[in-house]
């Protein structure tokens, strides 16, 4: 049989010039559909159309002020109709593909993104007459940007969006999430667990109050991230109003900065060097990222339970569990989670540390990072989507958990060397070294229950607590968690 020698490979196709255009990360191609909802916060599409939205409300707060200052705040600047601001407001309201392509061709030849959508605005305020008629809408096109620089713009659009990413998406999910879980803790109350401490057979739960406690600690953090500020400024290049003083030296500009900022929706920030600080984003990522990492530990602990078998899998029509071993179903959604948890609480690190470190009154550090605060939010987005689709694919193996705890008879070894002790206090005689006597009968023994109670009938307990004890078991041996679950879960 002849011998292929040939190393001569065909020339392949470049997927670089494939159209439509490939993606490059996963979160834009093979998980698109989970983290889709985020690009409409906090793609670069969405920067601009933010941005859009500052330079018009600012356009339009100049002719016709604030609530707390009156207009115009710039001295013979017309006050606009409501027709002129319905349509200047249109212009981030209707930016789509095509207006995309036209701002992107603009920004190729400013060299600039903030002075690209400068221009765009004014071309839309140039073909005003044609579609209004009658308008002043060009004799105010140099107000538009009127003395900002461009972080006064972007700090506020960023602030916006993640605003957005986080009450209109990030959060409605992780909220479903911790619903879901404490759903799980309540009809699982009472079902009695073995727990591991340092992985050894410990004191008795229920598996719905584990669950509780992760509920818990998730909702502490959803409550923190509920409650974050998103800070905004507008005060020029150095922060000091300079440009705005010398062009009207007659008008209030912190208060109508102020005004103009929390007509946003933001917090006004009045401290600031070129950039607003930042500090803010890091609070925030901070809070996020501990929830990623409070749901990695419970991805880490259902996938163990599923491994003891406490949780069986259903499973999916159709799915393939293993690519050879066709009896498996792996827990592939809680192994997701984890990676792209740890994946997003990396970058949310970054985030954090980075951005609020400026040299001096500027540095543009800031303007990459900020660029991967969707891939940060996307990764605990998917996360958070994976483990709700493994929860639901989950069912408790309650009558294995009793096997695992009628095997476990030495566990009972906590609850009787306590009630001796409150004998001995109580004045029984015979109650001496307590401890010591119970870690001799279990510590490295394995006891059931014919020997644990033997032990109980010989020590001389007073009847009631003999006979409490003598109803003991492993599996009744949960102390008060389902009422825990029901009456702390929320």
């Amino acid at each position: 049989m002849p011998v292929v020698t040939s190393t001569v490979q065909p020339t392949r196709v470049s997927l670089a010039d494939v159209t439509p255009p490939i993606a490059l990360g996963p979160l834009d191609g093979r998980y698109r559909s989970a983290v889709a909802p985020l690009v409409d916060h906090l793609s670069e599409a969405a920067l601009n159309r933010e941005r859009l939205h500052v330079e018009v409300e600012w356009l339009i707060v100049l002719c016709n002020g604030t609530d707390t200052v009156p207009g115009p705040v710039v001295p013979g600047a017309p006050s606009l109709t409501d027709t002129e601001i319905t349509y200047l407001r249109a212009i981030p309201a209707t930016f789509g593909a095509t207006e995309i392509a036209e701002l992107g061709a603009i920004e190729r030849e400013t060299v600039h993104d903030v002075k690209a959508v400068e221009y765009f605005i004014k071309r839309r305020i140039a073909d005003a007459p044609e579609i209004l008629g009658e308008t002043n809408l060009p004799a105010v096109s140099e107000l538009v940007h009127f003395a900002c620089t461009s972080e006064d713009v972007n700090n506020l659009s960023y602030a916006l969006m993640v605003r957005g990413a986080v009450t209109d998406v990030w959060l409605p999910a992780a909220t479903a999430l911790a619903d879901q879980l404490a759903d799980m803790a309540r009809e699982h109350a009472e079902v009695p667990m073995l727990s591991r401490t340092h992985g050894q057979p410990a004191t008795p739960t229920t598996m719905g109050k584990e669950l509780a406690v992760l509920t818990h600690r998730l909702r502490r953090q959803l409550r923190r991230v509920e409650g974050a500020e998103f800070l905004g400024k507008l005060n020029g290049a150095t922060g000091t109003f300079g440009a705005h003083t010398v062009a009207v030296p007659g008008a209030e500009w912190p208060a109508v900065s102020r005004g103009f900022v929390e007509h946003l929706g933001l917090t006004w920030n009045p401290l600031t060097t070129q950039i607003e600080s930042h500090d803010w984003q890091a609070e925030v990522y901070a809070d996020v990222a501990r929830f990623n990492r409070i749901l990695h530990n419970l991805a880490t602990d259902v996938w163990t339970y599923i491994s003891m078998g406490f949780f069986t899998q259903i499973p999916v029509a159709g799915a393939t569990g293993s690519s050879t071993m066709p009896h498996k179903v792996n827990p592939i959604r809680f192994e997701n989670a984890e990676a792209n948890l740890e994946i997003s609480c990396s970058l949310l690190d970054t985030l954090g540390a980075t951005l609020v470190t400026s040299r001096l009154q500027r540095d543009l550090t800031d303007s990459t990072t900020q660029r991967n605060i969707g891939p940060a939010f996307g990764h605990s987005l998917l996360a958070i989507d994976n483990v709700r689709r493994g929860l639901q694919a989950l069912a408790v193996n309650a009558d294995l958990m009793a096997e695992d705890l009628d095997e476990n008879w030495e566990v009972l070894g906590e609850p009787v060397q306590s009630a001796m002790r409150a004998a001995s206090v109580a004045g029984v005689e015979g109650m001496e070294n307590p401890y010591e006597r119970l870690k001799e009968l279990t510590r490295g023994n394995r006891v059931d229950q014919a020997r644990m109670r033997e032990f109980v009938g010989g020590l001389g307990l007073p009847d009631d607590v003999a006979a409490r004890l003598a109803e003991l078991t492993p599996a009744s041996y949960t102390g008060i968690a389902a009422r825990l679950v029901d009456e702390y879960l929320d």
